[in-house]
């Protein structure tokens, strides 16, 4: 049950980084309004501290900070993490090969979401660049045209947004399938431990049996071998008696 609980922990993370990827995407392309940015940067840190409650990875205070952004989007990122962490179980590992594996894979995991964090300040950048350019040209140019523009982009940003939410649909449905898959090889392993455990029941009985007949025959064998002596004892009796009066009889002055 700990590989399938490592591996659904391991496609949650995999969902939670596509989904921080394709935001900061949005972001990234996002040309106001101010308030479309700030929602987006929300469900942004949203998937960061899922993520991170997935990954167990330990930040100093200062993060936000260093970040660039304010409380407003990074304090819930730091809040306390779930119990059932990847690190967490990769550090309960027997095997030691299976635990170092793992937190090799938490350190990827980190390193692929400071990495994402990156790419989130530079998006947000990108983005109040474009915001601030976008409204001096409102300014200068005519009201009509930029109306029909930001119209444009918004609907560009829609059909972009629908074919990201499709393709997360459908790596949701792929995930869904691999636990329904994995259920159904842990139900197989439980049929099998029970036959198994039977089979071995079985042989214990065929043991028993078997050692039963082997005191037999030896007993068999053990008076086999007393019958053959009385026998031949009788028979050098016999012999005795015979010699004896055929003695008696053609030797009698003996």
């Amino acid at each position: 049950m700990a590989d399938v609980h490592v591996r659904i922990c391991e496609q949650e993370i995999i969902k939670y980084d596509l989904e921080i990827k394709a935001l900061i995407q949005d972001i990234s392309e996002c040309t106001g309004p101010q308030s479309e940015l700030t929602e987006l940067n929300c469900k942004v840190k949203d998937r960061f501290s899922r993520l991170r409650q997935r990954i167990q990875v330990r930040y100093k205070g200062t993060a936000s900070g260093k970040m660039g952004f304010s409380s407003q989007f990074m304090g819930p990122f730091l809040q306390h993490l779930s119990q059932q962490d990847l690190e967490q179980m990769g550090r309960e590992q027997d095997k030691e090969s299976d635990k170092l594996a793992l937190l090799k894979e938490v350190e990827a995991h980190r390193k692929q979401m400071l990495s994402n964090q990156t790419a989130w300040r530079k998006a947000n950048l990108a983005s109040n660049l474009a915001i601030d350019k976008l409204e001096k040209e409102e300014l200068l140019d005519d009201g009509g045209t930029t109306a029909r523009q930001r119209k444009l982009t918004k609907e560009s940003l829609a059909q972009t947004s629908s074919d990201i939410t499709e393709s997360l649909m459908s790596i949701s449905r792929m995930m869904s399938q691999q636990v329904q898959q994995s259920e159904e090889t842990i139900s197989t392993l439980a049929t099998s431990s029970r036959t198994v455990l039977e089979t071995n029941e079985e042989f214990k009985t065929m043991t028993g049996t078997i050692q039963l007949g082997r005191k037999l025959i030896t007993k068999y064998n053990r008076r086999e071998l007393t019958d053959k002596l009385l026998i031949f004892l009788a028979l050098a009796l016999f012999l005795a008696t015979v010699l004896y009066i055929l003695k008696k009889r053609l030797f009698p002055f003996l």
